[in-house]
């Protein structure tokens, strides 16, 4: 019987401990999608205690106690610290099975040096080590630490941007923090607040208007260093419509009136469209994010509202339209690197093959299958989505892991990502389908690690 989570966790053979342990275990981080907060980030915030930086705000901890039976008031509620992270502790104590039983581990082991087992029966002895390390961590210690050589915020096109301008003129902290470009709220036409939205991007009268103002706030974010973009919707859109068509529905929403389905579907797909072909013009990776169907939970939505933890996998996307939208962009030479994510693990084979479609020379793997998102990124859906790429893409030159988190604790996903991916190329090798080749191996390895996205998103 192996020990829990030893030096040789999640690899099996020899050749995964080599890939592991010589190539990929020292490399730096690029977490090129993240939800941190740069504000934290230049103001170098330092939490009280455990429960601050690892149950604020993570709504995949919130979603896993609730199942587990514990009341809210644990969870999000009035309830202490204290006593919040004594209900973690019981909870995940039992989490067998789940990516968020290794992760916190690797958070312990790995940011605070405990390699015990986290329990109700140990939820003191950690409370009071982590809480005696988090006196001398802090926001900048815990990226840095964690080897990370740049990282991607998400920020609204209406953002000032002040924080990120702070952190570029602080030399004190060698990190590259770079805003990323989301303008959800800008397509949300559908939203009640769409238009008080509209009013933070300024005085906007007509769609043409409306575009100008999204490209000059894109320059502005360029100019920061921005190097991707990134859209969350139930399923990407294809509804062409007119200028007139379009300018109609802008209007409609301007006087009051929502729109219909087939009327949203249009303006977002017009938008959509907009944005990629200056994507294109100026560089910029367009991220797709879609397959959810999300606030399922209504009376959790009206206490707590969006990201807390009653969102679902969707069943909404149309390969069909994808692959139509991709197909516009493409016909006229302005389809921008694209990385597309499902979080409906049944779209990874027609992703990969939609992408194939599109692929060029204009750089390795133009069009990406993001990595295992959400509800997949554990180990099964790890293996499922590197195995579908190399499958039917082109593995070599995926760009890798990303955290996705608000957490600073959250670089653990990329060792408990390499790890994997260790694993499942050194059983190809130990199995006698890849040769062993050490150069070649290295490039695969080192590659997806980090220097795919280095040169991917031209950092």
């Amino acid at each position: 019987m192996k020990a829990f989570m030893d030096k040789d966790f999640l690899l099996s053979t020899e050749m995964a401990k080599h890939l592991y342990h010589e190539i990929a275990e020292d490399l730096p981080i690029i977490d090129y999608h993240c939800h941190l907060n740069p504000q934290e980030i230049y103001e170098d915030r330092q939490f009280e205690n455990i429960t601050q930086v690892w149950l604020g705000g993570d709504h995949y901890k919130w979603r896993l106690m609730r199942s587990a039976g514990v009341e809210e008031k644990f969870i999000t509620g009035d309830a202490s610290d204290r006593e919040k992270f004594q209900k973690w502790a019981e909870t995940i104590g039992l989490a067998v099975g789940n990516p968020l039983y290794h992760w916190s581990h690797l958070e312990l082991r790995n940011y605070f040096g405990y390699d015990g087992i986290l329990n109700g029966d140990t939820a003191e002895e950690v409370w009071q080590l982590c809480n005696e390390k988090l006196k001398v961590l802090s926001a900048r210690k815990l990226i840095e630490g964690s080897n990370v050589k740049a990282l991607c915020t998400t920020d609204d096109p209406a953002d000032s941007l002040e924080w990120h301008k702070k952190i570029a003129e602080d030399e004190s902290f060698g990190v590259k923090v770079l805003p990323s470009y989301r303008p959800d709220k800008a397509m949300g036409i559908e939203k009640a607040d769409y238009l008080d939205y509209l009013k933070r991007l300024g005085e906007i009268g007509s769609f043409s208007q409306l575009v100008e103002v999204l490209k000059r706030r894109l320059a502005f974010f360029v100019s920061f260093g921005c190097r991707v973009s990134d859209h969350g919707m139930e399923a990407v859109p294809y509804a062409p419509a007119t200028a007139d068509e379009v300018e109609a529905i802008f209007q409609k929403r301007r006087a009051g009136v929502l729109p219909t389905a087939s009327e949203e579907k249009q303006f977002k797909t017009a938008l959509l469209l907009e944005l990629g072909r200056e994507y294109h013009r100026l560089g910029v990776v367009m991220q797709l994010h879609f397959g959810v169907t999300r606030d399922n939970s209504r009376r959790v939505f009206r206490a707590l509202g969006p990201d807390a933890g009653v969102d679902s996998i969707g069943d909404a996307p149309s390969i069909k339209e994808l692959a139509a939208f991709l197909g516009a962009l493409d016909d006229t030479g302005e389809l921008p690197k694209t990385i597309l994510y499902s979080l409906n693990p049944n779209d990874n084979a027609a992703l990969v093959t939609v992408m194939g479609a599109f692929q060029t020379g204009e750089a390795v793997s133009k069009l990406q299958h993001g990595s295992a998102w959400w509800f997949n990124d554990h180990k099964a859906g790890m293996i499922e989505q590197l195995t579908t790429l190399a499958a039917d893409g082109y593995l070599a030159g995926f760009v890798g892991m990303l955290t996705d988190s608000r957490s600073f604790l959250s670089y653990a996903r990329h060792e408990y990502f390499r790890r994997i991916l260790c694993e499942l190329i050194g059983s190809w090798v130990e199995n006698g389908e890849y040769p062993n080749d050490e150069s070649a191996l290295r490039t695969i390895v080192e590659g997806i690690s980090i220097k795919n996205a280095e040169r991917y998103f031209g950092l």
